[in-house]
This record gives C-alpha cells, sequence and structure tokens, in this order.
C-alpha cells in the first residue's frame, strides 16, 4: 500500500517539503492549509498592499503544478492531531489518516496581553487574512499606531506611508530595532525612517489600547493618548501550535525536534518557524523564523522521510530584510551589545543610505560577521569567509570580492577601508560620516 505523507501548513516549509519529497519518492502527499489553497510567498504579501505586484504574481506556481506533481492540496483546519490512531481531525467532523505527518503551521502575531487588543482596528500582519483585515482597517483611516520595532513593523510602517496614512511607532529599546543591531546601525536605521515622516518614539511601551467596538486611542505606559484608528501589533512572533494541545506531542516555546527534525512520537516531524530545536547548533537561536532555514528544513526532513536520515545542519547565520528604500544583509554574528572579546568596524556614507559594519574577535582577529546597508554582498564569499575563519585583516584586504557593485567599491573602497583602519587604530575616537 502507497505510504501517504500529510503536511500541515503550505509555507515555505511545507512545500519544499512536499516538493523534495515528490523528487525522490513515489509516496502519496496530501498538503492541508485553512489559510489559502494555493502556495504563496508570505515575504511579497507586502508588495501586493501596495499595488506592485497582483495576487497571481505571488503564487510562483501555476495551479496544473500541483495536479501534475501528484500533490494533493486541501484547503481545511485541523482541529485534533491522534497519533496514535494517525489521524487528524478537520473542522466539519471530517478525518484525515496518515502514515507520517509533517507540522509546519508556522508563526501566529504575539499578543501580550494588553487591554483592549482584540478591540476591532487591532491587528498582527502575518498571514493573508491579516492582509485582508488590513485592507479593511485602513478605509478612512487617519492615523496608525504600531508597537514594535522590528522587521514586521517597519514593514507594515511602509504599507501604510504608501496610502498616506500617519505612523506612530512604539519603540521599547533606545533606537529602533535595539534588540538586534548594535546601536550604530540601529541609529542609522532610525535615521531612515524617521527621513519617511514616520513617527518613532524611543523608550516608549504600550499601556492599553482603547475604544468602545473600535480602536479610537492608545495610552502609553509614560502616560501619553495618541488618538488612533489603527493598532498593529508587531512585537513579535510566536509558534502556531495551539491546537496540539492534549495530542502528546512534546511542546516548549514551539514543537520539540532533534537534529532530524523529529519529535518525541514516531512518524510526525515538525519544521519551519513552528519547529524549536531540542540542541540548537552553537550561536543559533532554537527557534529561527526566518525563510531560508524553513526552506533548508524541508529540504532536510524530505530525505529522512524517504529513507535517507539526515540531520538539519544550517550553516552560518545569515538574513536579508529591506527599511524602506535601504536593503540589508547581515552575515556570521554582529552583537547588538558587544562582549568583552568583540570589536566592531563601522562605516556610513553621507547619503545616510549606505553603511557597513565588521565585527572580528579581539586578539585572534577572527572574522565574526558583517552587517551590511544599501550594498549588496554576495552570500557565497562571506559564507566561505566565516567557515575557513578568516582574519578580519583578511577581509578587509578582499572586501571588493565581495560587493555586487564593482562601480560603488572603485568610488569608495579606500573611503571604507581608510575608516576601517582609524577605528582599529583609535576604537573610541568619534568617527565622522564620509
Amino acid at each position: 500500500m502507497q505510504e501517504h505523507v500529510v503536511i500541515i501548513g503550505n509555507g515555505i516549509a511545507g512545500i519544499t517539503a512536499a516538493r523534495h519529497i515528490r523528487r525522490i519518492s513515489e509516496k502519496k502527499i496530501t498538503v492541508i492549509s485553512s489559510e489559502n489553497k494555493y502556495f504563496f510567498s508570505r515575504t511579497a504579501l507586502m508588495y501586493f498592499y501596495m499595488g506592485h505586484m497582483k495576487w497571481e504574481h505571488l503564487e510562483p506556481y501555476e495551479d496544473w503544478f500541483w495536479e501534475k506533481n501528484r500533490i494533493d492540496l486541501k484547503l481545511a483546519y485541523v482541529e485534533k492531531i491522534d497519533p496514535e490512531a494517525k489521524t487528524l481531525f478537520l473542522a466539519g467532523n471530517e478525518k484525515l489518516p496518515y502514515d507520517q505527518l509533517i507540522i509546519a503551521t508556522g508563526s501566529i502575531p504575539r499578543k501580550l496581553g494588553w487591554e483592549g487588543q482584540d478591540l476591532q482596528g487591532v491587528q498582527g500582519l502575518v498571514s493573508k487574512q491579516d492582509l485582508e483585515l488590513l485592507e479593511k482597517n485602513t478605509k478612512n483611516c487617519r492615523h496608525a499606531t504600531i508597537v514594535g520595532g522590528g522587521l514586521i513593523g517597519v514593514e507594515l510602517a511602509e504599507m501604510l506611508h504608501t496610502r498616506n496614512i500617519p505612523v506612530t511607532m512604539l519603540i521599547r529599546e533606545d533606537s529602533f530595532w535595539r534588540n538586534v543591531l548594535p546601536q550604530k546601525d540601529s541609529e542609522f536605521v532610525a535615521r531612515h525612517i524617521s527621513s519617511h515622516g514616520i513617527g518613532l518614539r524611543n523608550m516608549t511601551e504600550l499601556e492599553s489600547i482603547s475604544g468602545k467596538n473600535k480602536v479610537t486611542s492608545v495610552t502609553t505606559k509614560k502616560g501619553d493618548q495618541i488618538e488612533t484608528d489603527l493598532v498593529g501589533l508587531t512585537v513579535g512572533v510566536q509558534p502556531n501550535i495551539a491546537f496540539l494541545k492534549g495530542s502528546g506531542i512534546e511542546t516548549d516555546v514551539g514543537i520539540l525536534v532533534d537534529p532530524y527534525l523529529k519529535t518525541n512520537i514516531e512518524s510526525i516531524y515538525s519544521i519551519g518557524d513552528c519547529a524549536q530545536q531540542r540542541e540548537p547548533k552553537p550561536g543559533r537561536r532554537p527557534i529561527e523564523a526566518v525563510w531560508y532555514t524553513a526552506r533548508m528544513m524541508g529540504e532536510t526532513v524530505a530525505q529522512t522521510i524517504c529513507g535517507n536520515p539526515f540531520k538539519y545542519n544550517p550553516g552560518n547565520w545569515f538574513n536579508s530584510a529591506k527599511f524602506f528604500e535601504i536593503e540589508y544583509q547581515t552575515y556570521g554574528n554582529v552583537s547588538a551589545t558587544p562582549p568583552e572579546n568583540e570589536q566592531q568596524l563601522h562605516w556610513e556614507h553621507r547619503d545616510g543610505k549606505k553603511a557597513v559594519t565588521l565585527a572580528f574577535e579581539k586578539g585572534s582577529g577572527r572574522f565574526l560577521g558583517i552587517n551590511s546597508f544599501g550594498i549588496r554582498m554576495k552570500h557565497e564569499v562571506f559564507d566561505r569567509w566565516l567557515t575557513e575563519q578568516r582574519p578580519i585583516e583578511h577581509v578587509l584586504k578582499h572586501l571588493e570580492e565581495a560587493n555586487f557593485d564593482p562601480e560603488f567599491f572603485k568610488r569608495h573602497h579606500k573611503e571604507i577601508l581608510h575608516s576601517f583602519k582609524d577605528d582599529l587604530m583609535n576604537p573610541s575616537k568619534p568617527k565622522p560620516q564620509i
């Protein structure tokens, strides 16, 4: 009898797993989602809202692709899992048996128990349904308040900015995304966001949300009241795993998995944003809600499901994002608050749209990582330097090799190197922008 693999969730993790299982096996595959029947690019939702893309542009595969590849898509909501019977219970009293199960249910917006957080006009921004709700909530919107200074928050700010909606962002730290970015990088990004008319309120936390049925204002912990028609909750996400209660599947913040992405129950795996590594790799977090790690997990679990046990190995950390027009790339580890053994070199261009921060280990000089803003870098070059544990001198000498834009480095390479060398010689000396 043909083995049946069921995947809950059709994001990048679940769909990558389905595609790779099909590539190397003849197993029956069913993918379940309650969000949308067809896989779409979640990272492009903002561009659909801003009118830069049509919905069909967000779906990378034609509808016929799934039938041709014998991947059954099912629009349904899983209410409960019975591991002993190897059965899923779906809304509407429907049951679905499985032989192997992959849970890839992703994330949902975090809510921290604020008064008024369930009022109309208060929402997160993760799913297609969130986007549809945003379209409804921003009709006749005169002001929006965004709670949280992270990537989802700045995406939402840019989206609202294109509709000419005034935005105030409440940021708990002393500068934007300060829990991730070093001080100079954070201030650089904050200046750029502010230049678009976005109001940043640092060291400010939300106390409560007010309104009868619909939000009308928020109050900060400082006692300030802000009249607003929309509140975007962007203080992070959390694994979407509430439906697993009572299933026997071990969870912490996320679904606990071993290096093979297996749960504590035979034949059940978890991948993507909802998976939590029991023993994360050094320098990596137990849960990483990032597109590329979700894709890698999908590729990895497919091998194990098909009889080729394969450990998940994410390699060197990297990520990318966008702050309005400024593209951001990070490779390796650049600490937000550098420990005693880490030194950082920072350079900014006078146009306020380009910056680079390099981190290295004191004493040994080992290259630790780079943050790049407005300068597109080559992933394979930095990945190799990190793996080979190259010294900072090597990175500085060959930095031009990692840049996609040779014209930029032709004009500014010497200035960058001069700034970094000055930093090395005089680490405490204030540096002018160049």
